[in-house]
């Protein structure tokens, strides 16, 4: 083996080895740099690095579109809160003032004030922190060697508090057991009504039946509620059968005063050609029937259909000269187009009528002139008013109308002069309870307390056992009077003495009148 040979030999096995080594160290530094290189370029943080100026302006931009967001949202919440408190606020008053709600309205409210705890924590949750309108943070704008941080997620929301039990309601006391209505007052029987055990203590007012404001405040004065109630109707309504309903509701026998005629004629007005007596009656004789017999058929089925009691005043004060439904003026002229004899004959045919329906069973009649010795002189005649009768089997009840009243009654103060001539016609011609239908007492002159004494002291003379009552016409009325305007206050206590007398005079036991004591 030579020299150079061994040397080869030696040099080329361990020269070899040497630099071998150095090449894979390069080689594997490269592929860690390649590596590192990959790594770098594609992490989040790089690519924020080389990015870094536009990356923070688009985050700057995001975060004042989210801080606006949650402002609108903190908006919303804080309506939403104050309108819920409003809620809350009328649930309660609710639950305070209506008892019979008490309950309901206290859950209500409950289950408001559990709403307006939820929005409440809902509002505070909404509340943005001081850095979301700050620009990013603390790096936000930075463009050298560190990434800005990334902004902070969005917190998960917390869960809504579940509402406030509603507090548990007062448990309501049982109510006390409602005291039983006051049964409904008997109503009498027809036949009853007819023969009273006591006199009727009767009154109009400015709206009774309809209303009892006025009769109710009388009555408290007088310390007396009458037993009859009057009222009127004309020929252009229908039945009230309220009238009726009400009246018997509290234990009174409604009056009705019945005028052939519109309701809001005035007095004194005789010409209504279309109630004339003839055209009521029609011409039976022809066949004929008469103008109203409809209306006044469908009037009794309406009483019928009520099967309460009542009296009806048929064409009142028929013997004087200022009703259509008189017959003649007193001068020998006739009023209205009417006939001799019209009148009773009306009367029997609306009688009829009724007879037919089956409401005479409830209807109570009452024939009621007016007091003679102010009328005419023809007039006066006792023949006058016989004419006008139209027969005990038609006639229930036989009455009048008597007033003191100017002019010309300054100096009268006794029932006798007043009613007794009226009265002792009336006597001659039926046997009959006789009902002052229409009295009053005016306060012209000084006389009315004097009078009204005297008029309850007639009941104690057994002589007027037959009268069963009295209607006072308690109203307050401007009217002319053969050509005379006067006011004439006809109310029972249109002065305090009169009043005291009235009052003295109806509470005497012996004199019978009807009607529950008031305690003033």
């Amino acid at each position: 083996m030579s020299d150079v040979t061994t040397a080869t030999w030696w040099l080329t096995g361990r020269t070899g080895s040497r630099l071998a080594r150095p090449r894979i160290a390069a080689a594997a530094l490269a592929i860690l740099l390649a590596i590192v290189t990959v790594v770098v370029w594609l992490s989040p943080g790089a690519r924020s690095a080389i990015t870094g100026e536009e990356s923070a302006a688009d985050r700057e931009a995001e975060l004042a579109l989210e801080n606006a967001a949650l402002q609108a949202e903190l908006r919303e919440t804080q309506d939403a809160l104050g309108a819920a408190r409003d809620h809350r606020d009328q649930a309660d008053a609710l639950a305070s003032s209506r008892l019979d709600g008490k309950i309901d309205a206290e859950q209500a409210a409950g289950e408001l004030r559990g709403r307006v705890g939820e929005l409440e924590a809902m509002a505070s949750d909404a509340v943005p922190s001081g850095n979301a309108g700050s620009g990013g943070g603390s790096g936000g704008g930075s463009a050298s060697g560190g990434s800005p941080p990334a902004p902070a997620p969005d917190p998960a929301p917390a869960p809504a508090p579940a509402p406030a039990p509603a507090p548990a309601p007062d448990p309501a006391p049982d109510p006390a057991p409602a005291p039983p209505p006051d049964p409904a007052p008997r109503i009498p029987t027809r036949e009853e009504l007819i023969d009273p055990a006591e006199r009727y203590y009767g009154m109009y007012t400015q709206q009774a039946p309809f209303n009892w404001a006025t009769w109710d405040d009388t009555a408290t004065r007088v310390g007396r509620l009458p037993s009859l109630v009057g009222y009127f109707q004309g020929w252009d309504e229908g039945f009230r059968a309220d009238a009726v309903d009400r009246a018997w509701e509290r234990g009174f026998l409604p009056m009705m005063t019945w005028e052939s005629r519109p309701i809001a004629a005035a007095n004194d007005t005789v010409d209504e050609p279309e109630y004339s007596l003839p055209r009521i009656l029609g011409d039976p004789e022809a066949g004929v029937p008469g103008a109203f017999d409809p209306y006044l058929q469908q009037f009794a089925r309406d009483i019928v259909a009520t099967g309460k009691p009542l009296a009806i005043r048929l064409n009142h004060e028929m013997n004087g000269n200022w009703y259509p439904w008189a017959e003649t003026d007193g001068q020998g002229n006739p009023i209205n187009g009417n006939r001799a004899g019209d009148y009773a004959a009306v009367w029997r045919h609306v009688h009829d009528i009724f007879e037919a329906e089956g409401a005479n069973d409830l209807v109570i009649w009452v024939w009621a002139p007016n007091r003679i010795d102010r009328l005419p002189t023809s007039l006066q005649d006792p023949a006058h008013m016989a004419s006008l009768y139209p027969g005990d089997e038609y006639v229930d009840w036989i009455g009048m109308s008597g007033y003191l009243r100017p002019p010309g009654s300054y100096e009268e103060s006794t029932f006798d002069e007043t009613f007794g001539r009226t009265l002792e016609q009336l006597r001659g011609i039926a046997d009959k309870p006789v009902i002052l239908a229409e009295i009053g007492a005016s306060e012209t002159g000084d006389n009315k307390p004097a009078w009204i004494e005297d008029f309850f002291a007639a009941f104690d003379d057994p002589a007027n056992d037959d009268i069963i009552g009295f209607s006072w016409f308690n109203l307050a009325v401007t009217s002319y009077v053969e050509g005379e305007r006067a006011t004439n206050d006809w109310r029972v206590d249109s002065r305090r003495d009169s009043l005291a007398a009235f009052a003295e005079g109806i509470a005497v036991e012996g004199r019978r009148f009807g009607g529950d004591p008031v305690d003033p």
